[in-house]
């Protein structure tokens, strides 16, 4: 499958897309439930991706039945992220590619779940992510509800100033796939090989590396 021309926008989702953080988010959260003999697999984890961080704690807690509240849960996950994260490696080829569709003049975005403060902090090693033209959290005033409602794509689109239409999102999350089809956007999934692509087959287009997504994009953008 290819997407449909013309392409005017590219918004990219950050964790498991642009940085590489999803193994961090794994080891952090299996510090907290393994102290209760839990393990966190796949089986969780894949209806957590591209969910708010309370989204994502509640089910943990519930799913997996743990004698404590969401928020202690939360306040022993903290320390634990913000150490791992501190460092968070880039995935490869993202920066090259932000950076080409920079120098074209292609308009981008970046729009993720984070928080604010914990997008600084995984931004913080990474000088290039400044290169978007705008990037919106997942606490923007603007963004009522996050992924899977559209909501953080369509701000993106409209500090842009590109109609939904013309917006290709990279995602790595079927919460984000499903996000951006709803915003009436065309996605590239790049999932996580533990994932599989069953999960997220409803995007316009599967790959598994940044050099696919490059040869889609720039086809559609051209085209």
């Amino acid at each position: 499958m290819t997407l449909r021309a013309p392409i005017r926008a590219v918004l990219f989702d950050l964790d498991g897309v642009l940085l590489d953080t999803e193994p961090l988010y794994t080891r952090g959260i299996q510090e907290v439930v393994g102290e209760f003999g839990h393990v966190y697999d796949w089986s969780l984890k894949r209806d957590m991706m591209g969910r708010s961080d309370v989204e994502g704690a509640e089910l943990v807690v519930a799913r997996l039945q743990l004698p404590i509240s969401t928020r202690e849960y939360m306040a022993r996950r903290e320390p634990i992220l913000e150490r791992l994260l501190a460092e968070s490696p880039v995935m490869e080829g993202a920066r090259e590619l932000v950076e080409e569709l920079a120098t074209r003049g292609v308009p981008i975005a970046l729009a993720t779940s984070s928080r604010s403060g914990l997008y600084a902090l995984k931004a913080k090693p990474h000088g290039w992510l400044t290169t978007f033209q705008h990037i919106v959290c997942g606490d923007d005033p603007a963004v009522k509800a996050l992924k899977p409602a559209p909501d953080i794509f369509l701000r993106a689109a409209q500090l842009i100033g590109v109609a939904p239409e013309f917006c290709a999102v990279v995602e790595d999350s079927p919460a984000g796939v499903v996000a951006a089809q709803r915003a009436g956007m065309q996605v590239i999934a790049l999932p996580d090989p533990e994932l599989g692509s069953d999960v997220i087959a409803t995007a316009n287009l599967v790959v598994r590396s940044h050099a696919e997504i490059r040869a889609a994009l720039f086809a559609a953008i051209s085209g």
